[in-house]
């Protein structure tokens, strides 16, 4: 007798070459996918990563029906719907007569632990989208002193052969990044992402996601995004033609109303499984063999998925699910207000903000140095700005968003992910950016009421956490400058970042 079985698909595994897919078989086999509140309401999602996510579910459902699979869906206003992936199983279960179901292993402990809890048994196969498997993780970090991306993205450039030629990197270097760090000239026109009209799928969720989320942070509004895997494609031969090429030189640049820039915005579609890191991959490295592309945006743009996207998926299963509440620094404040309204007259972050709410997106030196610098430098509690990120990031699922976050942005982990805490005054953001230019602060000064707050609250950081920090030989020369200050400027200094975070405690304007 054919054991009749459940296929899971969650809403991030939206790829044919799926684990759970391999194992299954279409004559006896059932695929269940479903739209539950469990999973729009862990957290309150962005809602155009809602809407992305329905609407590419949906089409997802419809291709693997196409391709001879039975596929049970359950649409978030089906009036049946448990609002529970375990409880969407059952009911799946009930309705087949499947006594088991099988899944591919998902992204976040909560949903791991959530299958595993389940009513009926799920078999959990491995997630084999990604380059590096847990166990070959562990084999490497194994007995390492320091674990670190780069050392990792030479062993995974060796395993693949990309950019490689007879064993070594092409142009003599595994790592181009001095070459990407210039500041963005005036008349900067970049053609940005490839946009999609919404289809009547997309329509049709759009005004479901509005009837029930349009209250939540972010905006609807000029959805664009793709939602199926042709479109993906489409946006991935975009980026290597047209942003590619300077890609490499701008990546860490920002601009006022220009939230994109060269960056390619596949993460979305990579994350979600609409993509695969191989292909991607390898169309860059083709427009580099070409000569459609320089090497420094090539290598930088690979080194961003099979380096790095890898080296923090690896570190997330490692650490463990209490890895989210690491707050190595003691850190407490609460997130301000101006992190859900972008009100504020730090205009870097009132960009950076305001373009998330918009966009569910921001490119990776806003994330890093504004939006997760400022929380840094501001002791905000780690915990919270891990929600704030997982919350308004369309691209954002716990593996990936929790180590660029608790470790890299915020140092909570101690110094898992980094060597050093990733904070800087205002100065790296007025030579990155043309932030500075109309804001109400001055750059240029380091203490009184019109003080950048960065300049103010770096030294404040520093100050606040110098026993754990002067001994680092990657910071000692921060330390020598500060204690060459004049005693009463810092005693100012100080004194004046405590008057910010006063204000800052208090709700007032900043």
């Amino acid at each position: 007798m054919v054991t009749k079985r459940l296929i899971l698909v969650l809403g991030d595994q939206l790829s044919d070459d799926l684990s759970a897919l391999r194992e299954g078989s279409q004559g006896t086999d059932t695929i269940v996918m479903a739209e539950v509140q469990a999973e729009t309401d862990y957290v309150p999602h962005h809602p155009k990563k809602i809407a992305f996510l329905f609407a590419a579910m949906r089409k997802h459902a419809a291709h693997l029906r196409a391709a001879g699979w039975e596929v049970r869906y359950t649409k978030l206003d089906n009036p049946e719907n448990t609002h529970s992936i375990p409880g969407e199983l059952l009911r799946a279960a009930e309705a087949t007569g499947a006594e088991e179901a099988i899944a591919t292993e998902p992204g976040e402990f909560r949903l791991i632990a959530a299958l595993e809890d389940a009513p009926l048994p799920v078999h959990i196969f491995p997630d084999n989208r990604f380059l590096c498997p847990h166990a070959e993780f562990e084999a490497w970090a194994e007995g390492r002193k320091e674990l670190r991306m780069e050392w990792f993205y030479r062993e995974m450039r060796r395993k693949t052969g990309l950019l490689m030629e007879d064993g070594k990197p092409v142009g003599g270097k595994w790592n181009f990044d001095h070459d990407n760090r210039k500041a963005p000239p005036k008349g900067l026109i970049p053609k940005g992402p490839l946009r999609f009209d919404p289809d009547e799928t997309v329509s049709e969720v759009i005004d479901l996601v509005r009837d029930r989320f349009g209250n939540r942070y972010g905006t609807l509004d000029d959805f664009w995004f793709a939602t199926d895997r042709a479109g993906a494609l489409r946006a991935l031969d975009h980026f290597i033609a047209e942003s590619l090429p300077s890609f490499g030189d701008y990546q860490d640049a920002m601009v006022a109303g220009e939230p994109y820039l060269y960056h390619a915005l596949l993460s979305v579609y990579l994350n979600a499984g609409l993509l695969g890191w191989r292909e991607v991959c390898e169309a860059a490295e083709q427009a580099w063999r070409d000569d459609a592309a320089p090497l420094n945006a090539v290598e930088g743009f690979i080194r961003q998925i099979i380096g790095w996207r890898e080296f923090i998926r690896g570190i997330y299963f490692r650490e463990g699910p209490d890895y989210t509440s690491r707050n190595a620094l003691g850190h407490d404040r609460d997130l301000p207000e101006f992190y859900w309204t972008g009100d504020t007259d730090m205009r870097c972050l009132r960009e950076a903000v305001g373009g998330t709410m918009r966009n569910a997106y921001a490119h990776h030196i806003q994330r890093l140095m504004v939006t997760g610098n400022f929380a840094l430098l501001a002791g905000l509690h780690p915990h919270q700005v891990h929600e704030w990120y997982l919350i308004v990031y369309a691209d954002a699922y716990e593996w990936v968003e929790c180590p660029n976050v608790i470790g890299m942005s915020q140092f909570a982990d101690g110094g898992v992910v980094g060597s050093k805490p990733y904070v800087s005054g205002g100065n790296y953001i007025n030579k990155m950016s043309d932030y500075c230019r109309d804001c109400r602060y001055a750059v240029k000064d380091k203490t009184g009421p019109d003080a950048c707050p960065f300049n103010l609250l770096y030294w404040h950081f520093l100050d606040r956490h110098r026993d754990r920090f002067e001994g680092n030989p990657r910071m000692a020369q921060m330390y020598r400058t500060w204690d060459r200050m004049d005693e009463d400027r810092r005693n100012t200094v100080i004194a004046d970042a405590d008057t910010f975070l006063a204000r800052l405690d208090r709700g007032e304007r900043v």
